[in-house]
Order: structure tokens, then sequence, then C-alpha cells
């Protein structure tokens, strides 16, 4: 079972990337599953139910999220009506929303996506080390195949949660950080991992912004509104060749793939 995840999709460019791109990638590299981080989509911070609606209309199955999941007030409607849509998974109850789905694919397995959030240098959600058994263990009674959106900055976190779901899980792929990572590997378990998948959107920028206003932030210490850049737009992420038998990755490979210049895109205000 090949499944692409896509890394955080900034803003208008990042769509685009996505409208432009992902028909073409699921019939060329014969993708069955395309699973995409959004918490970025909507003007570079957040997501809406428009963003949502555009992103899953192009061809992704399921989105994930992160810390800005809540930046728009309508996404706790979004995240109540559209099973499609994660957040992460160690929100303390009551949250709304949902961080895992189960996915029936055409072939007739099901896919569990994952949505957690690590805790260094981000809000402090619940230990994901302590509510993730627990739901890993529900879910592979249901299928072997599950798939991680481990959201969090700082690497160590990230390893050291991949190798603590080993042979537990299909994958485990990071996304927060916007910059790709080359670890690419499967672990000895057999649980594919990459600290971070990149992000798909303008790479002319300082993580998807427009550079100018981060360099005065940095040289003025001044509140500076970052906007989001434009220019040349990457498709960032990993895609994944998962044995839907064991659940176990047979391969993983990063992927970064340029929108041509002829496709503008449709002028946005997100």
């Amino acid at each position: 079972m090949r499944l692409l995840f896509i890394g955080d999709i900034v803003g208008e460019p990042g769509r685009r990337a996505i409208r432009v791109l992902v028909g073409r990638l699921r019939a060329e590299w014969e993708v069955e599953v395309v699973v995409a981080n959004g918490e970025n989509s909507a003007g570079g911070a957040g997501i809406t139910k428009n963003t949502a609606a555009e992103l899953l209309d192009a061809g992704v199955d399921v989105l994930t999220t992160g810390d800005h999941v809540w930046d728009f007030k309508e996404a706790a409607q979004l995240l109540e009506t559209e099973p499609r849509v994660l957040r992460p998974l160690n929100y303390p109850p009551g949250a709304p929303g949902q961080g895992s789905t189960l996915l029936p694919l055409p072939s007739g397995v099901t896919l569990a996506v994952v949505n957690v959030q690590g805790r260094v240098f981000l809000p402090e959600l619940d230990n994901p080390f302590l509510c993730l058994p627990a739901e890993v263990q529900r879910l592979r009674a249901v299928t072997p195949l599950i798939f991680v959106d481990l959201h969090a900055e700082a690497t160590s976190e990230k390893i050291a949660l991949a190798r603590f779901l080993d042979g537990q899980v299909s994958a485990v792929i990071g996304t927060h950080t916007h910059v790709q990572t080359a670890d690419d590997q499967i672990l000895p378990g057999g649980t594919a991992y990459l600290t971070d998948a990149g992000f798909t959107g303008p790479h002319d920028s300082v993580l998807g912004r427009k550079v100018a206003p981060v360099i005065r932030r940095f040289t003025t210490n001044l509140p500076q509104r970052f906007e989001v850049a434009s220019g040349r737009v990457r498709l960032q992420g990993a895609l994944l060749d998962l044995d839907p038998a064991s659940g176990c990755a047979r391969s993983i490979r990063r992927v970064s793939e340029s929108v041509p210049p002829e496709f503008p895109g449709t002028p946005s205000s997100l």
C-alpha cells in the first residue's frame, strides 16, 4: 500500500501545489492514500472550512494539524463535523474533534491515521508517551496500518517517540519545523521514520513567510506582520510503501516536487 504524506501546507501557494500536483503524483506513483498537514493552509496559520474543503477536493484523504489548529474560531465546528480533519490526540477530554481516524481504502484494507503533538517548546498538552499506547492498541485491534503525524519542535522528542512506537505503528513522520530532514529510514521494528517532512508552499522565504519582516523582527525585536511569501513553490513530504499484512514499512523516501511556473493559481485572500 503506497501512501503519500505532504508536509505543512502554507497559505494559498501551498494549496496551489496541492491542486496542481496531487492528482498527477497519485497516478504517476500509484498512490492509494494521501495524508497532509493542513494547519497552516489558511493565510499561513490556521485552517478553515473552505481551505479544508479545497484540499480534500484536490485529492487529500486526511488532513492533520498542530498548534495552529485553533487560529480561526470556525475550526472547532470544522473538527466536529468533518472526520477527515484531525487535531492532536493529546488535547484533554472535551476538546472538539478527534485525534485519529480509520480510513477504509479501495483495496479492502483500512488505514489508521493518528495526529499527536509534542510538548517541548510548544503548548503543554497531555504527555504523548502516555496517551499513545492505549490509542495504538485500540487501532491495532482494527488494522496493523497506522500512520502517525508527530507535530513537534524538538528533534530529540521526535526521535524518542518514534523509537518508543517502533514495531507498533507503520510510520512516524514529523511536522512543524518546515525544514525537510535527511534522515528518512526504517527503524529496526519496521516503522518508517522522518524527523520532518518539510513544507509545501513558497520556498523563497523564511519557513513560508516573506523574508524582510522576519529579518526586521530579529534585528529590531519589534512586532511584524509575517505575510505568506510568493515565488518558487514546492510540495514536500514522504512517499511510503507499507505492507498491509504486517503493517511494517517496506520503504520510505523524501519527496520535494516543484510547481511549474505556468500555474499561477487563483487569487485568494488566504
